[in-house]
């Protein structure tokens, strides 16, 4: 996983902390920011799921602490929905100084009220995902129910939201008394998909009619049939984030890269701009060639020694087992190690003694089955009989023409 912790300051002046997940075989194709739920936080295992469903889909993805959450500064008695908002807006600036703007949101629950209030405020968002969204912030005020009268009397009231103590004023309950989600949803006119579980006992199912009734198309709707609010169950969020991913590349813009074509085994392309991240077509396949970091590479593919060796562990394997098959013998699997390095040796050339580098690659073999010594030993030669190990010790040609 390609994680880094982030900073941004929203607009009071206070520093809110992230984490930008980024794929680990390329440059993210578009950025979504994530809006976790009340009194939650970035870390919370869904929003982790989710987001790790939507980089191993070429997206980048903010998930960061709302203002006095987590790990960001401020103090969330102080804090409102429309600060929600306002946070969102920053992570969006700040996204677009250091990298592109966002095009995705994604909210879960009051989460899931905020992006939609936010994606009328950016530009750059093409389309929005809730996730057990109310309808209607307001919809929060039933989770402190008890303390409403309190908060209204004294101004503002402790309560006890998930185990854990919270203080609410009542400047939070006059804010979101002013927000009416269904007007804004009325006119986003931007590609919304809502997700809500027919089994959510802490904001109804009927809140997902409400915000799709209010909302003009494009808009979807798809049902977290058995999930819990918080979507607990590992499966649950990985299959949110999966829909998600497939849903949005519908509605955002991802580049399209042309299929390298050939009459070679092999063809590798490398832009001026790509540094040494070369995209490569082997056979029917595609993939990526890159450098180690520490070479100045972005570690998105194996390097081209990598491919040797990756070439000559298949070849080894495959060589043993149709010998052991043939044999008849009880070969279960059969594991290849290859790395590849250059070793120092002293040779002796024009009567005198030299060092030069030696290409090495050190091969180690697993084998399990119930095999005796005997077998193992005549494996160990049919090893050095593949294909790929006889062309690195034969002497070889590389025939280069100009097209």
């Amino acid at each position: 996983m390609n994680i880094q912790k982030v900073n941004f300051i929203n607009t009071e002046g206070q520093q809110l902390v992230g984490r930008l997940e980024l794929p680990i075989n390329q440059h993210p194709h578009n950025f979504v920011i994530f809006a976790h739920c009340f009194t939650c936080n970035k870390n919370l295992s869904a929003v982790k799921n989710i987001s790790r469903e939507l980089t191993a889909n070429g997206f980048g993805v903010l998930r960061f602490d709302f203002t006095g959450l987590g790990e960001s500064e401020g103090n969330f008695e102080n804090t409102n929905f429309s600060g929600n908002v306002e946070d969102l807006i920053s992570a969006s600036n700040y996204l677009e100084e250091n990298y592109i703007a966002p095009s995705l949101l994604i909210g879960h629950s009051l989460g899931g009220a905020a992006v939609i209030f936010a994606a009328s405020k950016i530009k750059s968002i093409k389309a929005v995902a809730t996730i057990g969204a109310p309808s209607n912030p307001k919809h929060v005020q039933h989770l402190i129910q008890s303390s409403v009268k309190e908060i209204n009397t004294t101004g503002k009231a402790n309560v006890n939201i998930g185990g854990r103590p919270f203080t609410i004023k009542k400047q939070f309950l006059d804010d979101i008394e002013t927000k009416s989600l269904p007007d804004v949803a009325q006119n986003l006119r931007k590609a919304l998909l809502v997700m809500h579980s027919p089994q959510d006992t802490t904001v109804g199912i009927e809140n997902a009619e409400d915000i799709y009734v209010a909302s003009r198309h494009p808009k979807s709707f798809v049902t977290l049939d058995g999930a819990d609010h918080l979507l607990l169950k590992k499966e649950d969020s990985v299959y949110a984030g999966s829909v998600i991913a497939t849903w949005a590349k519908r509605y955002i813009s991802i580049p399209i890269i042309d299929t390298l074509k050939t009459t070679h085994q092999a063809v590798a392309s490398l832009d001026k701009e790509d540094g040494f991240t070369t995209q490569m077509t082997v056979g029917n396949h595609t993939m990526m060639a890159d450098e180690p970091i520490s070479y100045g590479g972005n570690d998105f593919g194996p390097s081209p020694y990598e491919f040797v060796s990756a070439g000559l562990s298949a070849c080894t394997a495959m060589t043993v087992q149709m010998y052991v098959k043939r044999k008849g013998w009880d070969l279960q699997n059969i594991e290849v190690h290859t790395s590849h390095t250059k070793v120092s040796k002293q040779v002796i050339e024009n009567n005198e003694s030299k060092e030069i580098k030696v290409d090495t690659f050190n091969r180690v073999i697993k084998l399990t089955g119930a095999l005796d010594d005997k077998q193992i030993q005549r494996i160990l030669q049919i090893a050095d009989k593949c294909p790929v190990h006889k062309t690195l010790h034969n002497d070889i040609e590389v025939v280069t023409t100009l097209v």
